[in-house]
Order: structure tokens, then sequence, then C-alpha cells
């Protein structure tokens, strides 16, 4: 459910993976993953290139299902695993943010929601970025602030095009 290669210079850092994903055992392998893609401005090939793009979640099984949707990555896994992981990505320039699980250890600061911190992307720019969950779920959030895909989206894609080269 991972990829960590040390050359890598995009970091995308999820929550967990969920059942589909899990089932298959490749990250991004659903309707999320497309969303993100195309967010970032990346292909397929690109986005499973270890040596360009790093993927570590949250949590590395599928937390299972509350009722709200997914329930939150097991905190073992982080507390774990997440630093000696980091510490081998040598050659990050950008870290992708994606969910709240995430941003609450990926993100400096005090916000009242994701969309206040989804908002003030650059406070952090351009080191790191942090986004909502591109889920399906999260269709409503995306037409409820369309600033989102007119003034942080095209950053987004020339960001990892420097980036990715």
């Amino acid at each position: 459910m991972l990829q960590a290669d040390p050359r890598a210079r995009l970091l995308i850092a999820g929550q967990a993976p969920g059942s589909r994903v899990h089932a298959s055992g490749v990250p991004f392998a659903d309707a999320s993953g497309d969303r993100l893609r195309d967010w970032l401005g990346v292909s397929k090939i690109e986005f499973y290139d270890a040596r360009q793009v790093a993927i570590l979640p949250m949590g590395f099984c599928y937390p299972g299902t509350g009722r709200s949707g997914d329930l939150p990555p097991r905190p073992e896994c982080a507390a774990t695993w997440r630093q000696p992981l980091l510490a081998h990505l040598r050659a990050l320039q950008l870290t992708v943010v994606l969910g709240q699980y995430a941003q609450d250890y990926h993100c400096r600061g005090s916000y009242d929601s994701l969309t206040e911190r989804v908002r003030d992307w650059k406070a952090t720019w351009p080191a790191l970025i942090a986004l909502p969950h591109p889920s399906p779920r999260n269709n409503r959030w995306l037409v409820q602030n369309p600033w989102f895909s007119r003034e942080v989206l095209p950053a987004l894609r020339r960001r990892v095009r420097e980036v990715l080269g």
C-alpha cells in the first residue's frame, strides 16, 4: 500500500486504503486515485513510478467502516513507522497531504475546519499543500468551494511539473 524510494521528489501523504485498494494492494487504484492524478496533472505511469512519487498513508490496512464512512487509520501505524519511512525519503520537494487525519499529523497551525486549512494553502507553499481527500464523497465540498479548482489546482499542477521535471 506504499511506495517509498529515496529518490522520490513528491510525497502523497494519505489516510488509509479503502476496501477496494486494500483488496487490490495498489494504492489509489480507485476513483479517488483517478481524481488525485487529475488534480496533480500526472499520468498513471508517473504516479506509480516510485523514483518520482512516494505514497505513504497514515495507516497501511483498511480500517473498516463506521457510521459515516471509513474508520480512522489505526494510530499505531503512524506512531511506529511514519518517522523512519519519512527519514528514508531524502529528496522530497513537495508533500501533498490528503484528508483530515494526514493533515493533523503533517500540518502546523490551528484551523477550525479542513476548508480553512485547504484555503490557507499558501502558508506552507511550495513544500507542502493540504488538500481535501479526492474521494467522490467530497463532490459536495468541491461544488461548495469553487475557489479550490480555480486557484489551488492550477498552482498545484505547475508545482508538480516543476518537481517531477
